[in-house]
């Protein structure tokens, strides 16, 4: 089986990091073993993939799109599954992290070279 893209392994952790942490919530504290174990495990796939792309993608680029993706995206599951309306500032601030990351990716190299 040919090996995935660092980019497709990205997402990949961005998307069990989300999982993770969208699960915490109904995890009610870890007193809830389903929900814990969904966080568990979620965290666990998006660091073991995180292992993997910092190996080809610069750590710094790596993780600023894993947590400027992952705010932007726990903030909307926020919003629909737990109706929890940001504030003015906090749109204003999720804006920030999303032209930081913007400006970090289009300003550096895309892998190690």
């Amino acid at each position: 089986m040919p090996s995935l893209s660092p980019w497709v392994l990205l997402l990949l952790a961005i998307g069990a990091e989300i999982v993770g942490t969208s699960c915490l919530k109904v995890s009610d504290g870890f007193s809830r073993p389903w929900p814990t174990l969904v966080v568990l495990t979620a965290y666990g796939l998006s660091m073991t993939l995180m292992s993997r792309v910092v190996k080809t993608i610069p750590m710094g680029i790596s993780y600023a799109l894993w947590s400027g993706i992952g705010i932007v995206a726990i903030v909307l599951i926020g919003v629909v599954a737990y109706r929890q309306v940001p504030t003015g500032g906090q749109l204003i601030g999720m804006g920030l992290i999303t032209a930081g990351v913007l400006i970090v990716n289009l300003s550096s190299p895309l892998t190690k070279g």
